[in-house]
């Protein structure tokens, strides 16, 4: 049986009874229902904090959060209770940080391109065929110039809790091999719902398409879709390899997710329920990178058994065809790209 017909009807199910109550009633009320969020805290009672994120059971990153969400439950001694939902059961993207910013006891794991909505720039520091290692990426995200970001967003109500939890380089899996742009021409790649993957596929020569990922598995059968962009750990993770057989590395953009709060409940914790948390969340995403790079030589060698087939392709191409996409954000700081490079460039010379 398909495994993705399984979960779409499981998220079927899960959505229609969470329509007729969403909330645990010895939850506190948030600030949607008349609340302000700090019930709990004040009357000692638990607090319950749903964990949003796209990625489906068998993938790392889920696997790595439902240990920090069981791990944070047991050391606050029963003052939190961290509910985890995978597979976009829950708003997932612009929906869930809708929810943040709206100030709901949520926590989203999702990709750092939809912070990007409200504090572009950051699109512009995960922008395509920047980064060649993690530890790029890594050392990138704690720069002054990508701090600043983050106190932007906590001014737009959203607190960033984490940038750094990778799930690999995306690359093409699609019903034909893709080497060169021209092979990209009038293929249509499911892409999320932001205009940096939308520039990026059109770039690269491809038809840009956005929906749900959950969504793909059916559109790849069905044809709507002639392929997806993503990492080896969820072109395994999410079965997609029933679908389709060809992988091309274009490694256009690193596959990672934010974690992010808002602001209203963050502030709302105890001092002592926000360090379990963090210090949580830091442990899993060492755990989340440490199985990734394990996984992903794994992975290639099991997808290989179902009849994949991996190929290289002419990166100086496909880099040549995206660098345009970095003079398409009108409301990309003036400069940032040259600031960025700036960084990129000092950041490898000291990983040397």
């Amino acid at each position: 049986m398909k495994r993705f017909l399984s979960i779409l009807l499981v998220l079927a199910i899960t959505l229609s009874l969470a329509a007729c109550g969403n909330n645990n009633s010895k939850a506190p009320a948030s600030s949607e229902n008349g609340g302000n969020g700090n019930e709990s805290t004040n009357s000692g009672e638990k607090r319950i904090i749903k964990v949003s994120t796209k990625f489906v059971d068998d993938e790392q990153t889920a696997k790595s959060l439902k240990k920090v969400v069981e791990n944070i439950n047991e050391r606050s001694g029963g003052s939190l209770e961290l509910q985890l939902f995978t597979g976009g059961i829950l708003p997932i993207g612009k929906d869930g940080m809708e929810q943040l910013v709206k100030g709901s006891d949520w926590i989203l794991v999702d990709g750092v391109n939809f912070l990007g909505d409200y504090v572009p720039d950051y699109n512009a520091v995960t922008g395509p065929f920047l980064y060649q290692t993690f530890d790029e990426y890594f050392a990138m995200m704690q720069t002054p110039l990508v701090q600043n970001l983050n106190k932007q967003a906590e001014e737009m109500g959203i607190k960033v809790l984490s940038l750094d939890w990778v799930f690999g380089f995306r690359s093409m899996m699609a019903n034909k091999p893709i080497k060169t742009p021209a092979d990209m021409k009038g293929l249509n790649i499911r892409v999320p719902t932001s205009q940096l993957y939308t520039y990026t596929i059109e770039a690269m020569g491809g038809n840009p398409v956005s929906m749900p990922y959950p969504d793909t598995y059916a559109a790849l059968q069905q044809g709507v879709i002639d392929g997806v962009e993503g990492s080896i750990m969820t072109y395994y993770g999410t079965g997609q390899y029933e679908n389709v057989k060809e992988y091309s590395l274009t490694n256009h953009l690193l596959g990672v997710s934010a974690v992010t709060v808002s602001t209203k409940l963050w502030d709302s914790l105890t001092d002592e329920q926000r360090t379990i948390i963090e210090e949580e969340l830091a442990k899993g995403t060492e755990e989340n990178l440490r199985e990734t790079i394990k996984l992903e030589d794994e992975y290639a060698e099991l997808l290989k058994k179902e009849g994949v087939n991996f190929y290289e392709v002419d990166s100086e191409a496909f880099m040549e065809a995206a660098a345009p996409v970095f003079g398409k954000f009108d409301k990309w700081t003036p400069g940032i790209y040259e600031e960025i490079m700036k960084e990129l460039e000092a950041i490898k010379e000291e990983l040397k």
